[in-house]
C-alpha cells in the first residue's frame, strides 16, 4: 500500500544505520577464489615428527604424511525485483522511484541481512567443527574471568592475538567496562570531558559493538530475515578472521526502463542479486573461535 501526497516535505527520513560490521570477515584469506562452480576443496596436509637418528646405521628414519580435503560450499543466494509505476512515482512526488528503493533496500535490507547472515553462519560452523562455545550467564562479577580465560585459551592453541576480532552486544560492552577487577586509564580529551570508550582489551586486534539484533544463533530467512524461534543472543564472537571465509562471489544490480520488458510495459524495474557464503576452515575455526551465548 502507498502512502500518496497531498502536502509534505520532499526529504526522505533517513534512518539510523550501520554499514556492513562484518565486512573484516570478508576481507580475509583472499588469496581462496571461488570460481567454475559453488564449491571448493581445501586441502590439508599432516606429516610425522622427527624420529632419533642412528649413527651406527646408514640411512634415515621413515616418515609418514597424509593428505585430506574440506569441500565448501556457497550457500545464500538471494535476490529481489521491484516494479515501479511511473503512476506511482507521479502521485508519491517520486519518492516510490528506483533510487530511493535501491537506497533504502540497501540500508533497510541488504546490508544487514548479510551481517544477520555472517555471524549466525559463523556459529553454526562453530558448533558444527566443536569450538568452544559457552552459556556462562555474564555478569560484572565474571566477566573479566571470563575474557581471561578465553585469552588463555587462545595463548595455549598458538591463535596470534593481534588478529582475534571481538564482535559484542552494546550489554556485553558494558559489563566489561564495569567489570569487578579491570583498570582502566580515563582520558581526558577536552575540559570537563571524559572518554570512556571501550577501544580495545589486552592483546586482541579489534573490538567491534554490534546491535543485539545482528548477533543472534539463527534467523529465518524466509522473506527477508528475521530471528528465528529457535534464535538466541550471541553475547561475543571473539573470533581470528583467517579461521573462516565470507565471500559474496557474484552481485548483480540493474535498472531496466520502461519499455524494455514486456511483463511490464510502462513500468521501471530494479534487480538486485546477491550469491554469498561463510564457512569454516575446519582445523582453524575449531581453535579460532570463541563464542558465548544465552543460555
Amino acid at each position: 500500500m502507498y502512502e500518496y501526497v497531498t502536502l509534505f516535505h520532499p526529504k526522505l527520513l533517513e534512518l539510523y544505520e550501520l554499514e556492513l560490521t562484518s565486512n573484516d570477515l570478508y576481507q580475509s584469506n583472499l588469496d581462496i577464489e571461488i570460481v567454475n562452480g559453488n564449491e571448493i576443496k581445501i586441502p590439508s596436509l599432516t606429516v610425522s615428527g622427527y624420529k632419533d637418528h642412528n649413527r651406527n646405521v646408514v640411512g634415515f628414519n621413515a616418515g609418514s604424511y597424509m593428505n585430506d580435503y574440506e569441500t565448501k560450499r556457497l550457500d545464500h543466494d538471494r535476490d529481489i525485483e521491484f516494479f515501479v509505476d511511473p503512476m506511482d512515482e507521479d502521485e508519491t512526488a517520486r519518492i516510490i522511484k528506483v533510487a530511493n528503493l535501491h537506497n533504502r533496500f540497501e540500508k533497510t535490507q541488504a546490508i544487514p541481512e548479510l551481517d544477520c547472515y555472517t555471524y549466525s553462519k559463523v556459529y553454526s560452523e562453530a558448533n558444527r567443527v566443536g569450538a568452544k562455545i559457552t552459556t556462562t550467564q555474564l555478569n560484572v562479577s565474571n566477566a573479566l574471568a571470563d575474557f581471561d580465560e578465553n585469552i588463555k585459551g587462545f595463548k595455549e592453541a598458538k591463535v596470534p592475538l593481534s588478529r582475534i576480532i571481538m564482535y559484542c552486544t552494546p550489554t556485553y560492552e558494558t559489563l566489561i567496562k564495569n567489570a569487578e577487577g579491570i583498570q582502566r586509564t580515563l582520558e581526558i580529551t577536552k575540559p570537563n570531558a571524559i572518554d570512556r570508550r571501550f577501544n580495545s582489551i589486552d592483546d586482541i586486534g579489534k573490538i567491534k559493538v554490534i546491535p543485539s539484533e545482528l548477533l543472534k544463533t539463527a534467523f529465518d530467512f524466509s522473506d527477508g530475515y528475521a530471528v528465528d524461534p529457535t534464535g538466541k543472543q550471541i553475547n561475543y564472537i571473539l573470533i581470528d578472521p583467517e579461521a573462516q571465509v565470507s565471500r559474496v562471489k557474484y552481485s548483480y544490480i540493474n535498472v531496466f526502463p520502461k519499455g524494455h520488458d514486456s511483463r511490464t510495459a510502462d513500468k521501471d524495474i530494479y534487480q538486485n542479486r546477491r550469491y554469498n557464503g561463510t564457512f569454516a576452515l575446519d582445523q582453524l575455526l575449531k581453535k579460532g573461535v570463541i563464542i558465548n551465548r544465552e543460555p
